[in-house]
């Protein structure tokens, strides 16, 4: 370990573009942790990937029994960061927040946490591969060793994400409503009203559950054969008129419930988040899920017709 003395926010990079220390440093005053993953994926795409809200969802946990259950990105200088990590049995959780200092697009990101630390994030394209390279200064309540393999366990995790062959497609749709965001958050979830916007799936969609935070939820229909089929989820997060994140489990066939198996495989893990802006009486409702590429065409066809739908039930 070499002795270097700091200055935030970093500026030890080499002429092509890496930190040129070594994996730890210190000073006096900071020690600052760097921890490194190449990608094999074009410098644009692990940006994207790195950077929008929808995707952070699904990457930013070091373990399984962790998970990130919204994220809110203002990426510009000045612009501000929050992503809520929770355990997954609920029992504890955190805010991670700050504001960025910096922003290069497709090269590098700099920020300081709320608690003051500096963090510079590089990405260094290569021939169809990327460098990520994060260097953060240490807080004093965990090891360094702690430190290291926590943000490099996050980091390895994005490597997998950015690398799956399997990941699904994320969709985007959004509708402004004529209507207060109270009326049309009560409006979509309401059991009655859910089934009458979501007939557009199938006509007799309903679910049964709660959408309380944490609780199982069943979203169901009846089949063309005449059996009932569906979703089995979970409510991954509940923020009342704001935003609602459901992760799907497993699919129910013939009224069993199935949670393993290859037509699982192409819907477990997969997110679907409704958000909700309102302003000046006007509510703006945004989805975002994740399909199969195959069941992209169904669900570009269909769910702007039940936000349509959604629309005309609220604004009556």
């Amino acid at each position: 370990m070499k002795e270097y003395k700091y200055m935030a926010p970093l500026r030890g990079i080499d002429g092509a573009g890496h930190l040129k220390n070594d994996r730890v440093m210190k000073s006096p005053e900071k020690t600052v942790i760097i921890v490194e993953a190449t990608i094999h994926s074009p410098v644009e795409e692990v940006w994207k990937l790195w950077t929008e809200p929808n995707h952070i969802l699904h990457w930013n946990y070091a373990s399984d029994d962790w998970q990130t259950t919204r994220a809110e990105i203002d990426l510009k200088e000045g612009g501000r960061f929050l992503t809520r990590m929770e355990a997954k049995d609920g029992s504890t959780g955190f805010d991670f927040s700050g504001q960025y200092s910096k922003v290069e697009q497709y090269k590098q990101i700099e920020y300081t946490i709320d608690d003051g630390r500096n963090v510079q994030v590089l990405f260094v394209p290569g021939d169809n591969v990327t460098t990520v390279t994060e260097a953060f200064e240490a807080e004093h309540t965990n090891s360094v060793k702690m430190q290291t393999e926590g943000w490099q366990a996050i980091l390895n995790n994005f490597k997998r994400y950015v690398e799956s062959v399997d990941r699904k497609e994320i969709l985007h749709f959004e509708i402004i409503i004529n209507a207060d965001v109270k009326k049309v958050f009560k409006n979509m979830l309401d059991d009655k009203k859910y089934s009458e916007w979501t007939s557009v799936f199938n006509p007799t969609s309903h679910f049964e559950g709660s959408w309380k935070k944490g609780s199982k939820i069943l979203f169901l229909g009846t089949d063309q054969d005449g059996s009932m089929g569906g979703m089995v989820s979970k409510i991954k997060e509940y923020l009342p008129e704001r935003f609602v994140s459901i992760e799907h489990l497993g699919v129910i066939e013939n009224g069993r419930e199935i949670m393993s198996g290859s037509k699982v495989e192409k819907w477990a893990g997969g997110l679907e988040n409704y958000s909700f802006t309102g302003k000046n009486g006007k509510t703006m409702v945004e989805i975002d899920i994740d399909v199969a590429r195959e069941w992209k065409a169904y669900f570009d066809n269909t769910w702007p017709k039940a936000l349509d739908k959604l629309k005309e039930i609220c604004e009556k």
